[in-house]
């Protein structure tokens, strides 16, 4: 991780980690962007069967932003009614190993992820009592 001149991370609007790490760190980005890498080409009500819990505004929100910053595209068919398919666009495409090597280290690490939570939870109940 490269760091800026100071050595520190910008606090600045500015920043390019915050930039990126914004984009990736709510809910949905993530797996919206690994749905469309596994199914290629979607419909909006597609997706939102796939992912199952996600609100039809956030999934909006969700393909807008991506789309905003270049990881997806839209195309609208002039049909009755209108059909809109999103799907990858050859950025987006280039951040899919990234995301896999990511929830890769999720799924080798949960486990003990999980059992340090419950420790956790259970030092803080001695604490509290």
């Amino acid at each position: 991780m490269k760091e800026n001149s100071s050595g520190k991370f910008s606090a600045a609007v500015n920043c390019p980690i915050r930039q990126v790490l914004d984009r990736f760190g709510d809910k949905w980005s993530i797996l919206v962007v690994e749905l469309l890498s596994g199914k290629g080409r979607l419909r909006f009500s597609e997706i939102g069967q796939h992912i199952g819990d996600i609100s039809q505004k956030m999934l909006t929100v969700t393909l807008r932003s991506l789309e905003s910053d270049g990881l997806i595209s839209r195309e609208i068919f002039p049909e009755i009614p209108p059909r809109v398919e999103y799907e990858l666009t050859a950025l987006g495409k280039s951040l899919v190993p990234h995301i896999e090597s990511l929830t890769g280290w999720g799924v080798e690490h949960l486990d003990a992820i999980l059992q340090n939570r419950k420790a956790y939870e259970l030092r803080q109940k001695k604490t509290t009592y």
